[in-house]
């Protein structure tokens, strides 16, 4: 959730939910899925994710039978995605960038224009932590994140310095688990949702998201207001969704129940 979000607070689910099959009309619904965290183990390195084939097949599987309405909705790049699925991601609708960009399966991205403040971004931090090679500088198409897992010493100097860039330079500051990110304005996973439910094959389909991070709340929201619901990937905490899975294996589990 970037700073100039808001989202509603709701009640806590403070169990894991398990929700069969028989809990859902799944031909009624549309699935939207963040990736690091719900789909893929969060890492210590991001570049170092690896998509096994196991998953590229669960979720064919589940496109088929959604009648491709499935996304998956991340804060990476769309080319981040692809590099990551291969050409298993030709028949998905993908979001990246925090929904910045989208790309419906089989048709052409549609994004908006990089500024120019993310290059600038890219060489001062490149540059303030080349020193510190346990700060990961990952640097996407609209947006640049600093990822300080491997030093979590760094994370009050990171925050402070992306915050003070974002105010000079007109770019939205987004927290997220052990990193902090730089990303254009106008655009967040709730967006994103949104846009997708407005065009097929997703219009007029009950939308369901699973996310882990505070930058799938707009998400959450946005399924809400759409008369569907998020589930949180997990520990509990304050969220807008309404069910939760423990983990990413538990993610898979219920998809494949599907």
């Amino acid at each position: 959730m970037g700073t100039g979000s808001s989202y509603r607070r709701a009640m806590l689910s403070r169990t894991s939910v398990n929700l069969g099959p028989s809990s859902l009309n799944l031909q009624n619904c549309g699935m939207f899925l963040d990736f690091d965290g719900t789909l893929v183990d969060i890492v210590e390195r991001p570049e170092d994710v690896f998509v096994h084939k196991s998953l590229s097949a669960l979720l064919e599987k589940l496109q088929k039978h959604l009648n491709d309405r499935l996304a998956i909705v991340s804060g990476r790049s769309i080319l981040q995605l692809e590099g990551f699925f291969g050409t298993a991601a030709d028949g998905l609708t993908l979001v990246g960038s925090h929904g910045a960009e989208i790309r419906l399966a089989g048709q052409s991205v549609t994004s908006p224009f990089r500024p120019d403040a993310l290059d600038e971004a890219e060489i001062v931090f490149s540059q303030v932590f080349s020193d510190k090679p346990n700060i990961v500088i990952e640097v996407k198409s609209f947006g640049l994140a600093i990822h300080y897992r491997l030093d979590p010493s760094m994370e009050g100097t990171a925050t402070k310095m992306a915050a003070e860039f974002a105010k000079r330079s007109g770019l939205e500051l987004q927290h997220g688990k052990m990193m902090v990110e730089l990303r254009t304005l106008g655009h967040d996973k709730g967006t994103a949702i949104n846009s997708l439910l407005s065009v097929a094959p997703f219009a007029g389909y009950l939308p369901i998201f699973i996310g882990d991070d505070l930058t799938d709340e707009p998400g959450f929201e946005a399924c809400a207001a759409d008369g569907g619901f998020g589930i949180l990937v997990g520990s509990a905490r304050e969220t807008a969704a309404r069910y939760r899975l423990e983990n990413v294996a538990a993610v898979h589990e219920w998809l494949g129940t599907i």
